[in-house]
């Protein structure tokens, strides 16, 4: 009879276990980084550009420099001297940390001030008088390469206009000839607007040169803290292995926390000349303004189609709006991420995409806002013109995705961009999801409705995600490979610590960490701390960002603890005083084939580690492992909306939302249904509510709470949850696959495809996001597509 532990009592894969870390967090107790407080420490404030495109004429600082409790004022000249004007970016272009030439976006960093209180430096910061010449402006990817268009990156000497980059994937000429042979072809143009991630907590950080030890310590809100050590090592010319970074408890990162901004260079600087502890914290204004975006990318989309259904070959053109200076965090082989998985859960024979990537007069954007690595415009882009080309046909939504679906039998899958899929179940999910929403009901009452003048829709959005990039043959950032590490120490009386390279801000890790341990080792979750965030003591990993924790780090937790079992099974043959090969596992102990009775706990063999080990053998019961995933994996979810449209205002609101999530594995089924709720959330707000852009001037118009609105619960619909459909992934060391922004990714299409649906037969083709009340007015009255792209007037 086994003796095994009930995995879900012990806290393992499967167990809703609450968060550990909400104990602190419900009662206040979080530590971030503005809770930190040093001895002797300074406060900096940061002066910003009001002017998105300007040469400057003068800075004169005499005034700052008079108030009393000024420490330090920095300028760009002054950290010119220093080799530190400007700073390499995570894409491999260069960003100016202190304005010096000009100015190249409103909110720009152009001066500091190092004083003993923010308000002191506030004040300072008002004090600096700066002389400005006004230059033309570029808001968009058209004026960046129009005729005689300004050139704004001329500090670079080999830099001619606007143009980034010019990149493409896919197969050109099979792609042209599958639209020679088509039957119908469908074309969509779009834009996915700027979107903002807007974390509770902004940047900000605490910079503490020591001089009598030369170590560099700075705690600060990054979600990748060895990434941001060897970058500030090769800013700052420090020895890396006298920089310590701490990330703190994050109130929220979703790739704003990722890149390296300048108000972190000039900290560090502040701080090795006052040889004081100098903290930063950025404010509301200063985060929406000039911290990472996400998006702003336009499409032009052809799709070329057979009568009866089946997609021959797709056509993709985007391009991108990086702003002012290249800085996305994404691999470095792909220029514009991973736009080309779009399609990657159809069966199409040939696909191409261009790309081309400008500079304009905006913050730099190109963050992977809870996606991974422009996921999230591919999927939008797919899914839109998915049901652009079944409205084209004639052709009903669900059934045009479950012909172009590939099938379960046709895994693994090849896409014509490349990619290789592992596993799914495509059509089940669809299924689920249309039973879930009654689908032909809902259709037979949208039909009657229309009949009395009511504008019903459903929205239908079926999505597959690479997440877990990525395998080190063709994945890195700056060059260093995108693997991930988890270090294990079991103690002599079986209670465990974990590390990883991974940084939690919000996902679990805590929890779902030790579930891991508990599966593979059978040690009580409760017995099993995680901690994460410290260069010092955590091993090198590439941090939190596109879905790599489950997928990467977590694999890498797996990892190492078989890599424990294997040394324990060894301690366990020496207790029971039998060969190795005659030891077997069942979860929390081991015992001997021959007599199942006979056996020791993992408890008893952490004990041996320390105090009977086999003659030869090392002390100890610890491990690190390295983890470099042989492929993405790849969730796959269905979600469905129905929503009505009132055509005297343009407010719509949602009826039912169903969502579908096949995420394989589950560690800890509450925890992913919360980063699914979170998830689509954040979909309705960019769908529905989330309004940032700019004027003709380079104004950031939206840069507010009041015009981006973030959904309470008020405003939330509810959301219908299924996890009946579970593939595991075949390759991930527990057959997870990731979970926390499939939602983020692939709802709001659904939310858009609805409004759509419900204003069918109107001529109306596409309203771009958000779909703001006076934007879906608009399009009803004069049957016509309505654009969101900049610039916006604002002068009515």
């Amino acid at each position: 009879m086994s003796q095994a532990l009930d995995e879900i009592k012990i806290g393992g894969l499967g167990a809703s276990r609450k968060r550990v870390e909400d104990n602190r967090f419900i009662r206040g107790k979080g530590n971030y980084t503005d809770d930190i407080t040093l001895p002797g420490m300074l406060h900096m404030e940061i002066l910003r550009s009001p002017l998105a495109h300007a040469r400057i004429s003068s800075i004169d600082t005499s005034r700052a420099w008079d108030i009393p409790g000024v420490h330090l004022v920095l300028t760009g000249e002054m950290m010119a001297t220093r080799n530190l004007a400007w700073m390499p970016t995570l894409s491999y272009d260069t960003q100016a940390v202190l304005a010096t030439d000009k100015v190249r976006f409103q909110g720009q960093e152009v001066a500091c001030v190092i004083a003993d209180d923010p308000y002191i430096a506030k004040d300072a910061c008002e004090a600096i008088d700066v002389e400005y010449e006004p230059l033309p402006v570029i808001v968009n990817p058209h004026q960046a390469v129009a005729e005689g268009a300004p050139v704004i990156r001329d500090d670079k000497d080999s830099q001619r206009d606007n143009v980034i980059y010019d990149w493409e994937v896919g197969d050109r000429a099979g792609t042209d000839r599958a639209f020679e042979q088509a039957d119908v072809i469908s074309k969509l143009q779009l834009h996915y607007p700027r979107s903002h991630p807007s974390p509770i907590e902004c940047c900000g950080s605490i910079a503490d040169f020591n001089r009598a030890t030369s170590k560099l310590t700075v705690y600060m809100t990054t979600q990748a803290p060895h990434i941001i050590r060897a970058a500030v090592a090769l800013v700052a010319e420090l020895p890396e292995h006298m920089i310590r970074i701490i990330s703190p408890d994050i109130g929220g990162g979703f790739g704003n926390k990722v890149p390296v901004y300048p108000g972190y260079v000039c900290s560090i600087l502040a701080s090795i000349l006052l040889e004081r502890p100098v903290k930063w914290i950025e404010d509301k204004s200063g985060n929406l303004i000039s911290t990472g975006f996400a998006r702003d990318v336009y499409l032009d989309g052809e799709m070329a189609l057979r009568r009866d259904g089946k997609i021959l070959g797709v056509r993709i053109h985007t391009d991108a709006d990086h702003g002012a200076f290249f800085s996305d965090a994404q691999p470095s082989k792909f220029k514009i991420g991973l736009m080309h998985s779009a399609f990657a859960a159809y069966d199409i024979p040939a696909a191409h995409l261009t790309a081309r990537g400008t500079y304009s007069n905006k913050a730099p954007g190109g963050v992977a806002y809870r996606c991974s690595f422009r996921v999230t415009e591919a999927m939008f882009f797919q899914e839109r013109m998915i049901q652009a080309a079944a409205d084209d046909l004639g052709m009903d939504q669900a059934a045009f995705r479950r012909m172009n679906f590939v099938r379960d039998e046709d895994f693994p899958h090849r896409t014509p961009f490349g990619f290789l899929l592992d596993s799914g179940q495509y059509a089940k999910c669809l299924d689920v999801g249309l039973k879930a929403i009654g689908y032909e009901d809902f259709r037979r009452e949208q039909e009657e409705a229309r009949k009395r003048g009511r504008l019903l829709g459903l929205g239908i959005s079926t999505m597959t995600e690479p997440l877990g990039a990525g395998n080190s043959r063709e994945y890195d950032i700056l060059g260093i490979k995108m693997f991930d590490s988890a270090e294990l120490k079991v103690h002599m009386t079986g209670k465990a610590i974990v590390r990883t390279g991974a940084r939690t801000q919000g996902q679990g890790h805590e929890t779902t960490w030790a579930q891991i341990v508990s599966h593979e080792l059978g040690i009580p979750a409760d017995d099993v701390v995680v901690e994460e965030g410290d260069t010092d003591t955590a091993p090198f990993g590439m941090g939190t960002y596109a879905s790599r924790s489950t997928p990467v780090a977590g694999a890498a937790v797996a990892m190492v603890s078989r890599k424990i079992r294997a040394k324990a099974r060894k301690l366990a043959a020496h207790l029971l005083e039998v060969s190795e090969e005659d030891v077997e596992w069942e979860l929390g102990r081991f015992y001997v084939r021959s007599a199942p009775d006979r056996g020791v706990t993992i408890q008893e063999c952490a004990m041996a580690a320390y105090s009977n080990m086999p003659d030869g053998m090392e002390p100890g019961l610890e491990n690190t492992a390295y983890y470099d995933p042989p492929n993405l994996t790849w969730p796959f979810a269905c979600y469905i909306v129905t929503v009505e449209v009132d055509p005297e205002t343009g407010v719509w609101d949602v009826l039912r939302m169903v969502a579908v999530d096949d995420c394989g594995v589950r560690i800890n089924p509450m925890i992913v249904e919360g980063q699914i709720m979170g998830g689509l959330t954040e979909a309705y707000a960019m769908a529905n509510m989330q309004f940032i852009t700019f004027d003709a001037d380079g104004n950031c118009v939206g840069s507010n709470y009041m015009d981006y609105l973030l959904p309470s619960a008020w405003e939330t619909p509810g959301f219908e949850l299924h996890s009946e459909v579970v593939t595991p992934c075949p390759h991930h060391p527990i057959g997870a696959k990731g979970i926390g922004e499939c939602a983020a990714v692939g709802g709001p299409a659904a939310f858009v495809n609805a409004v759509m649906d419900a204003l069918s037969g109107t001529g109306v083709r596409n309203i771009d996001m958000p779909l703001l009340p006076d934007r879906v007015w608009e399009a009803v009255t004069y049957r016509r597509d309505v654009s969101g792209a900049p610039p916006v007037r604002t002068d009515d």
